[in-house]
């Protein structure tokens, strides 16, 4: 299936589309991004739950808004995602770490949450993880995989 989407908070923030307009406006757009419609094959796992099965049967030109709470989305926060490592592991880093920064690491991409005096607190949840998530969805083309 291919399609455009708008995917927004439930306050109405929207976090992310397809439509390179919209991205401008909600104050998102990224120059390295390519926009349009996006192609996916439904009902494989290649998008997430809620998505997925909201797509399944729709029709081209057929828009739907779609609410997914957390369980049918990026999940629930996980405390076991959530680690306390020594600052002194930022050393030879070229900059400190900073609260709200995310970083790479050997165990994935995590957000700094917490900078102490000895300790820094790394979060590898999604940032979506908990989130309930709206998406406007129409589709464009359907294609048989």
């Amino acid at each position: 299936v291919v399609f455009n989407y708008v995917g927004k908070f439930e306050n109405g923030e929207v976090f992310d589309t397809s439509y390179e307009d919209i991205a401008k406006e909600a104050g998102i757009y990224a120059e390295d991004r390519k926009y349009g419609p996006i192609g996916a094959n439904v009902g494989v796992g290649e998008l997430i739950p809620g998505l997925d099965e909201a797509l399944i049967g729709m029709k081209v030109g057929e828009k739907r808004t779609i609410t997914i709470p957390p369980e049918l989305g990026y999940g629930m926060p996980r405390e076991e995602l959530i680690i306390t490592v020594p600052r002194s592991d930022f050393e030879n880093a070229k900059i400190g770490p900073v609260q709200n920064m995310y970083v790479v690491t050997d165990s994935g991409i995590a957000k700094i949450t917490k900078v102490g005096d000895d300790e820094v607190t790394l979060d590898f949840n999604h940032p979506l993880a908990g989130k309930t998530l709206i998406f406007e969805v129409e589709i464009v083309d359907i294609q048989k995989a």
